[in-house]
């Protein structure tokens, strides 16, 4: 075991960010644990991916600290980025490349070894079932294709760790759910997942969820766990994941409004 496989693959303490007078993240703290599918959920606003680009190394914290894969956000910014995958819902890929040709792109950022890019190049195209495609221009391929690729050049690197931010958004529901089996897949195998959604019954899929609001998290739990927050008004088997979503966050703006009037 190295000296960092008892840690947890993510951790935030008091993780703050402003910009000039705005408070983007606010004391966010949490754990997330090696090989666990970790849902960030919040409306758009809340600070979801202001918080993932301070995990990846790409924003300082104004305050707190946290540590990915080990690593920590404040100090040691360039072994994050050699440690994880990051998919955003643009799938920086390059249109006017084919398939063959952004995998081999992303190899080269990765520094990945020549003796063993055919090996992962070759791997990547069987995991995104992309053999009839590999040679075309990716400005031409589907979005559920699309984002199987981005996928596969986002982990090109065996990362321990992936931040997925709104990762299915415009794809169709077929897609989603293929796309979906292959983050089962990769946690199975030990990867850590970090995923931003605004689609609910994607946030079932995940071990545990976070929920932010103004930059703070309201919520932590298992989806059952945060059922039960809101089931006092009915059976909890017939309370949804978006019922949690809205009660939580009508009750944030009614308590913000309470302490507004108060001042």
């Amino acid at each position: 075991m190295s000296p960092r496989d008892d840690l947890p693959a993510v951790t935030l303490r008091n993780l703050t960010k402003r910009f000039g007078d705005f408070v983007a993240v606010s004391g966010i703290s949490l754990d997330v644990a090696r090989g666990e599918i970790f849902g960030f959920l919040g409306p758009n606003g809340a600070g979801k991916s202001t918080t993932i680009r301070m995990l990846c190394g790409l924003l300082s914290p104004s305050e707190g600290t946290g540590t990915v894969a080990g690593f920590d956000v404040l100090t040691q910014t360039e072994g994050i980025k050699a440690n994880i995958g990051y998919m955003s819902q643009k799938f920086s890929l390059y249109e006017d490349l084919t398939v063959e040709e952004n995998i081999d792109f992303y190899a080269g950022i990765y520094g990945i070894p020549r003796v063993k890019r055919a090996e992962r190049k070759a791997w990547v195209i069987q995991m995104a079932g992309l053999e009839e495609q590999r040679g075309m221009r990716c400005g031409t391929l589907s979005g559920g294709v699309k984002q199987r690729l981005a996928l596969g050049c986002a982990v090109l690197h065996e990362p321990p760790v992936l931040f997925l931010d709104e990762p299915t958004s415009g794809v169709d529901p077929i897609s989603r759910r293929a796309f979906w089996d292959l983050i089962y897949d990769m946690s199975s195998r030990g990867v850590t997942v970090f995923v931003t959604t605004h689609y609910m019954e994607e946030a079932e899929y995940c071990d545990r969820l976070g929920l932010v609001y103004a930059g703070r998290l309201i919520a932590l739990g298992t989806p059952s766990e945060l059922k039960g927050k809101v089931s006092a008004a009915a059976p909890a088997e017939r309370v949804t994941l978006e019922d949690v979503f809205v009660t939580l966050i009508e009750e944030e703006s009614a308590k913000a409004a309470t302490q507004e009037v108060a001042r």
